[in-house]
Order: structure tokens, then C-alpha cells, then sequence
């Protein structure tokens, strides 16, 4: 049997159900604003119906990691396309869990978007199945990636619902400075998202055309006796060049809007044959973002938190806070072993010891610490309602920024997850 195909459609219809259950949730929310023209039971019906293409495509999900899991031998965990798609998934079951518990519907409408936008991400990615490098071949590393997948997934559930407060709470009729403050900094959050979708737009768009750029890299390397040692590397673009690598040049560029050259080297002290790609790719992300965010305002005619206020109207804000806190509350222990303690054991068996300041690891243990402050000031300051959301917006892009940012900026020992 062929597994690897069974799941590659697997993924496909997992996708497609995800985004048909996000528009079935925005009926469920987007029809309180017409009760008198909606029953209410009706829309409870949307909402149940919402839930179940939400957990048909969370089984598609499940299908697409045991198949790819047959097909592969191994668990699919080994790669930043299989992890992405992991975390998606714990996502979508974290989310599956609290509304069980709490059955609210504009839950779905945050976190069902958040889970198509990781799982498209994870696209960018090569899909084909690697043979596990020697230090991977560890049960420690399963559960180290399964269980940290799993934790972040209940923060990225705890970021939905306090996105969402602070999305209710905020006054945009206040002119006051403090308001004017908080208006900002949700609208720069909500900009971070859209960066992270224009991105993916972006990639998608170029692979489609069949751009391509290439360069050769001269490195100059010493060796143990003291020798020179002078290597070329290819180092191929999927979007055009606004920098290229440092030391190369370039082999063939197609123009773009009559952009036929790098505009600018990338700096020496970027280490690695991709640090001049992954420059490249991060401003064409802030560049895609930031025209899908100006063209979303355009349409909206408002700052984009102005525009789903009204949207929220009617929701309690402490249930919102409420399942913010649980969320995390709940991740917070899954992360704690599988982020920290079981990545810890298998690094020891791995490269013989215990922490190394990899980059990865050191934003693993600063996202550790920023949600142990959070407990903290939850429990014995009483934090609760709009400095506790914050700190559950502020938590999850330090998350994101370990996920996506360490892989595009920052060399290391994890790099292997972004080839």
C-alpha cells in the first residue's frame, strides 16, 4: 500500500476541511449581530455543524501523521514540514478539547485560522521523507518534539482566546493615551500574523511561477594543521534576490519588476551557506506583509482591531480570559517536559551533554521562563483579564519567533529542521 500518497491527500483534505469549518464558525459568530433575523438555536446548529468539519478534518489530520508515519518508518517529526504539520494538528485537538469544555464558537473562528496558517506554512517546506540523521534515532527526541508540539499548541489556544479579549475590551473610541497605546500594540499583533500569511502567499506565488535565482559562494575555511581551504556552494532562491550571499556571485537571475540584481550583500557575521536566503526571505516576508496589511485597511477603512470589535460584541470577556488561562495552564507542564526535560536527556545522548546555548535552546528556556512569569503574576498578583491576555499574546510570539524566526535568522545545531 501506498502510504505516502494516502497521506499526501490526507493533508490536502484536512486543509480544505479546516478552511470550510473557519467560514462555518464565522456563520456561528457573524450571525449574533442578526438574532432577530437568526434564531438563536439556529445558530448553535452552525456551530455544531462547524465542529464537526472541524473534527472531520482533525481526523483527516490524524490519518495524513499515521500514514505518513507507515510510509516513512519513522515518526514524522524529523523535519520542519513534519513538525509544522504535528503542531498543527496538536493544535486542532488542544482546541478540540476546550470547546468540548467551554462550546464556544468564536474560539474556532481564532484558532481555526491560526492552525490553517501553521499548516500552510508548513507547505513551504520540502515534503519529501529524509532518512533520520544518527542523533534523531532517539525515543527521547519523539517525545521531546511530540511533547513541546503539544504544549505550544495549547499556548497558541491561550494566544486565540486572549487575542480575542483584548480584541472585545479595547475601546477604540478612547483617545487617551493609554488607549492609544493599547490600540497600537494590538494592531502591530495582529500585523505580525499577516506578515507570517503574506509570507506564505508569497512563496506559494513564486514556486507556482517557477521562479528561480542561483549563486556560487566561496567560503574560505582552515583546517586542523592550519591549511586554507578555499569551497564553492550553489545556493539556489525561490524568490527574487533583494540580497544575495555574501562572497558569491550570481549564476542566473530572472527579473522581477525590473529587479534583475541584489540590491545589497548580506553581512559577513551571518553564518552559513543559507544565511543570505533566509535574510532574503525575511524581507520579502515584511514586504508581502506589510502590502497585504495596507490592502486589508483599504478595504476596512479602520485599524483591522477597529474593524472586528464589533464583531465580539455580546461575548463575556472573563469566559475569554478564562480560557485563555486554562490553555496555558494546561500546556504549560506539557512544555515543561517535552520543551525542556525530555530535550535535555535526549541532547545528553545525542552530543554528550545536557545544554548547549543552541540558539533553539535558549529561546526554548526564555519561552519557559515568560509563561512560569505568567503563572506567577496569575496566581499570586492576581493578573487577571487585560495585563494576563497580553502576556498570552506577548508568550505566543516568542513562540513564534523560536519556530520561525530561529530557523530563518539564527545558525545552529536545529538548523536541520529548515533544509
Amino acid at each position: 500500500m501506498n502510504w505516502l500518497s494516502i497521506s499526501s491527500g490526507a493533508f490536502i483534505t484536512a486543509f480544505a476541511l479546516y478552511c470550510v469549518a473557519f467560514l462555518l464558525y464565522v456563520i456561528a459568530v457573524i450571525g449574533r449581530k442578526w438574532k432577530n433575523r437568526e434564531p438563536e438555536g439556529h445558530l448553535r446548529k452552525w456551530g455544531r455543524i462547524a465542529f464537526v468539519f472541524s473534527s472531520l478534518g482533525l481526523a483527516a489530520h490524524l490519518v495524513f501523521f499515521f500514514t505518513r508515519w507507515a510510509g516513512a518508518g519513522h515518526i514524522p517529526t524529523s523535519n520542519m514540514y513534519e513538525f509544522l504539520t504535528l503542531l498543527g494538528m496538536a493544535i486542532m485537538i488542544a482546541f478540540t478539547i476546550l470547546f468540548a469544555i467551554y462550546r464556544s464558537p468564536l474560539l474556532g473562528m481564532f484558532a481555526l485560522p491560526l492552525t490553517v496558517l501553521i499548516i500552510a506554512y508548513a507547505a513551504v517546506f520540502p515534503q519529501e521523507v529524509q532518512p533520520l540523521v544518527p542523533s534523531l534515532q532517539s525515543n527521547w527526541l519523539r517525545l521531546h518534539v511530540t511533547g513541546a508540539a503539544l504544549g505550544e499548541a495549547f499556548f497558541a489556544v491561550g494566544f486565540a482566546a486572549g487575542l480575542m479579549y483584548l480584541l472585545r475590551v479595547t475601546d477604540y473610541n478612547d483617545k487617551s493615551a493609554s488607549a492609544r497605546r493599547s490600540q497600537r500594540w494590538l494592531e502591530f499583533s495582529l500585523y505580525v500574523l499577516i506578515v507570517v500569511a503574506g509570507f506564505i502567499i508569497t512563496v506559494f506565488a513564486f514556486r507556482g511561477s517557477g521562479y528561480e535565482a542561483s549563486f556560487v559562494q566561496e567560503n574560505l575555511s582552515i583546517d586542523a594543521r592550519g591549511n586554507e581551504q578555499l569551497t564553492t556552494q550553489t545556493v539556489e532562491y525561490q524568490l527574487p534576490p533583494i540580497v544575495k550571499p555574501h562572497d558569491s556571485e550570481p549564476v542566473s537571475i530572472q527579473p522581477f519588476l525590473g529587479l534583475d540584481r541584489p540590491l545589497f550583500e548580506a553581512p559577513g557575521w551571518m553564518n552559513g551557506v543559507n544565511a543570505g536566503r533566509k535574510l532574503n526571505t525575511v524581507i520579502w516576508s515584511v514586504i508581502s506583509g506589510t502590502i497585504l496589511y495596507g490592502l486589508l485597511r483599504l478595504l476596512a477603512r479602520k485599524p483591522l482591531g477597529a474593524a472586528i470589535h464589533p464583531l465580539l460584541d455580546g461575548i463575556d470577556p472573563d469566559d475569554l480570559d478564562e480560557i485563555s488561562y486554562r490553555a496555558i495552564a494546561i500546556g504549560f507542564p506539557i512544555f515543561t517536559l517535552g520543551g525542556l526535560i525530555f530535550a535535555m536527556i535526549w541532547a545528553e545522548q545525542a552530543w554528550g551533554r545536557f545544554w548547549g546555548w543552541d540558539p533553539k535552546e535558549v529561546w526554548a528556556l526564555i519561552t519557559w521562563l515568560f509563561y512560569s512569569a505568567y503563572l506567577h503574576l496569575r496566581l499570586s498578583r492576581g493578573w487577571h483579564g487585560l495585563k494576563s491576555s497580553w502576556l498570552s499574546v506577548i508568550g505566543f510570539l516568542i513562540v513564534m519567533f523560536t519556530l520561525i524566526g530561529v530557523n530563518l535568522i539564527i545558525a545552529g545545531l536545529h538548523s536541520y529542521a529548515g533544509v
